[in-house]
């Protein structure tokens, strides 16, 4: 495998791995901002706490699923690697 299709990969998978924590931050952010601009609060610090909830959340939920992704991903790697 040449090392631009693994490079790939590599770029494939953490867009995957990454897209759910990332989303789900944006959501919440945008979700949160709605409701600072409808209350007229504006306190800066109020979208930190529930962006880092709602990820951690995410990585409890999903983290199995984003490790084995990874982890079968590494494996490839050593393999093509120790062919050589």
């Amino acid at each position: 495998m040449e090392v631009s299709l693994l490079f790939s990969k590599m770029l494939v998978l953490a867009a995957y791995v990454g897209a759910p924590v990332i989303l789900t931050s944006l959501v919440v952010g945008l979700l949160i901002s709605i409701l600072q601009v409808v209350t007229q609060i504006q306190e800066m610090t109020l979208t930190f706490v529930p962006k880092l909830v709602a990820a951690v959340m995410v990585i409890i939920l999903l983290g199995s699923w984003m490790l084995t992704s990874i982890g079968q991903f590494a494996k490839e790697v050593f393999i093509l690697a120790s062919g050589f």
